[in-house]
């Protein structure tokens, strides 16, 4: 290797460990998993939090619902470690879910107790529904709390074409229902009619009961002729 070629392979792993360095931060957010889901539907969805700090562990987790598109229930999953609190508030005005009036919804969720170590993550499930239908994302704003008394405030939300914040708050997209599912967000399958597996299985039953039946004209009827032979003998 010419010794151009090792300052450009030098100057190119300088760079990409450079960028990896800057980059690596922006990906240990607060995140909801997946990142999508469908308007209407009942969804499992999962905070994923990962520790950013080496000097402290994660303590607690608040989670925000979004106030302005309540969802009607709410279920948390335990965490072995963790104690969970999701109280309700009044609604300023009652929302039709499309099963009824609601007035009052689950305004946020904390997890504490338990801790999660440096270089370590824990993941939160949560079963939303109906989410709403009337907007295309919600955005559930995050409190992270640290053994040192450190709280980062997951809350910012990007604005149209402009670049990921320093601490983007976790953000759920809303696409239109998929044709074929029902209410509750499930898969529906038009019910097939009797396949020719039935009418195939009746098919060679009934041949061969024929065939036995033949089997056993056949018997008879040789039996006859060995017997009629032996008298004219």
């Amino acid at each position: 290797m010419s010794k151009n070629s090792r300052r450009a392979a030098f100057v190119a792993g300088i760079t990409a460990l450079t960028l990896a360095g800057v980059s690596a931060p922006a990906l240990a957010h607060v995140t909801v998993q997946p990142g999508s889901a469908e308007k209407g539907s009942w969804s499992k969805v999962t905070f994923r939090v990962p520790n950013e700090r080496d000097d402290a562990a994660t303590t607690k987790l608040v989670v925000e619902l979004p106030a302005d598109y309540p969802i009607a229930f709410v279920s948390v999953k335990p965490l072995p470690g963790w104690t969970v609190a999701a109280p309700k508030a009044a609604l300023a005005k009652p929302v039709d879910t499309g099963s009824g009036e609601i007035t009052e919804a689950v305004a946020k969720i904390t997890w504490e107790g338990g801790k999660i170590e440096a270089g370590q993550f824990q993941e939160f499930d949560v079963t939303l529904g109906p989410l709403p239908t009337t907007t295309d994302r919600l955005v559930f704003k995050a409190d992270q709390t640290y053994s040192s008394g450190e709280v980062v405030k997951w809350a910012d939300v990007a604005g149209a074409g402009a670049g990921e914040p320093e601490h983007p708050a976790p953000v759920l997209e809303l696409t239109a229902p998929a044709e074929g599912t029902d209410a509750h967000g499930m898969t529906v399958s038009a019910a097939e009619p009797a396949t020719g597996s039935d009418g195939q299985d009746g098919t060679a039953r009934l041949l061969g009961g024929l065939g036995l039946a033949a089997g056993l004209v056949g018997l008879v009827l040789g039996g006859l002729g060995f017997a009629r032979g032996r008298r004219a003998a």
